[in-house]
Parts: C-alpha cells; structure tokens; sequence
C-alpha cells in the first residue's frame, strides 16, 4: 500500500462549503477522507457521497452504539453508500452485529477500542479498572474474533495489537501529530513516521492539515514523512 493511500484526512470542519473548500485545496494530493459527527450531520454525508462519485476514498467515523439490530441495518446502509470504512464502538454485541451488516461487501469496518483522548483517570471515573492496554488489548482481540476488518486504536498500541490481530486486519490510528505540533485534547499522540513502524495500516490527520496556514505544504509534507518510512 502507498503512503498517499494510508493518509486520511479528518474533515473536521462546520460544514460542506469549508469541506470543499479544503478537498479542493488539497487535490489529487490526498485521496481519502475522514467525515465524522461534525461535518456529518452539517452536510456531510451527501458530500460522503459526491467524494466516492469523484472516486476518493471515505471514511464515514459514526462508531455506531445500539441494539444489534439497529446496528445490522445502520451498517447496511453506510455499506450501500459505496463508503470504504466506518467505526463502530467495540463492545462484542455490536462488532458481531456491524460484521453481520457489512458481509458481503466492500465496506471495512473498525471497531473503536480506547479513543486517543481518554487516558487511565478517565477510565477510571468510567468504572473501568483495567489498564488502557489491556482494555486496548481485550476490544482488539473481541474484534478480531467478530470478524471485523480493523480496530481503531492509537499508535501507541499499535505494535503489540500486530502481534495479537496479524497482518490482514487494519490497525487505524488517531492523534497523529507530526514533530513539534500541539497535542490538542488528544492524549496518546505519535508521529506519522512512528505510527507507521509500530504497525499501524492507516493515520487519520486533522488539526495538522485542516488547521494549517497551508494546508496542502502540511499534508505534503506529512506524505513526505510517511513515504521515507
């Protein structure tokens, strides 16, 4: 897989004129897109839409949460739609049923683990007395055995998740920041060039590039990091 097809740009952007704005600042130099909550009900999945008309990749990040059979459906739908990922949140009813929704299609869908900006307080003002790695670890593996095509996680997880899951699922990564950049509210951050050697398939980019005086210098030279990997 090419660097420039392992970069997803995350539109987290207000609504559709600023999301084309941007698509069409960047051009052919990026060729796959994250729309989640933000831009997705602002417009968002009609562009979903019209980007896969104009043959680019999307990545609608809705991590749907419900009752199996709002979830089936939900992801037969987001599969319809010709999208290539969408996120579901890791818990074993609703991998299995997300599974159940995207067979027999192209659609590949991730289960969220532990977002990158919950760290081990957080989970424990959750209730949650296990580590990050070992929940990490435990929503991986309850993925991979649903049958789904890829989990969600952070960098930092990365490489022991390729150990537990193998080579054929995707490991997505957030809160990738290159050198130097702020951390934002994201609290388990890597570098693009890191986030590749520990295992991961794909990096989703957003502040970086979106909130760039030059959007399109940034994700050149985020591809230019990724490429030298």
């Amino acid at each position: 897989m090419l660097a420039d097809d392992r970069l997803i740009v995350g539109l987290d952007l207000s609504g559709r004129a600023e999301a084309e704005a941007l698509i069409e600042t960047l051009g052919d130099t990026v060729s796959f897109y994250k729309i989640g909550y933000q831009l997705g009900f602002s417009g968002g999945l009609p562009l979903a839409a019209d980007l896969v008309r104009m043959g680019k990749k999307v990545f609608l990040d809705l991590k749907l949460n419900d009752i199996a059979n709002t979830v089936e459906k939900g992801i037969e739908a987001i599969a319809a739609m010709g999208v290539t990922m969408t996120t579901v949140h890791a818990y074993p009813q609703v991998l299995r049923a997300a599974a159940a929704g995207a067979r027999g299609s192209a659609l590949c869908v991730l289960g969220v683990t532990v977002m990158t900006s919950l760290g081990q307080d957080d989970l424990r003002e959750a209730g949650i007395e296990m580590s990050v790695e070992e929940l990490v670890v435990r929503r991986a593996q309850q993925a991979k055995d649903a049958g789904l095509g890829g989990i969600v996680a952070s960098a930092a997880e990365a490489g022991l998740l390729r150990k537990l899951i193998g080579g054929d699922m995707a490991v997505v990564t957030p809160g990738i920041r290159p050198a130097g950049a702020d951390a934002g509210d994201q609290k388990r951050v890597v570098t693009p060039a890191d986030a590749l050697r520990a295992g991961a398939s794909h990096l989703v980019v957003a502040r970086p590039i979106v909130a760039a005086p030059d959007p399109l210098a940034a994700a050149r030279a985020i591809l230019a990091e990724m490429r030298g990997v």
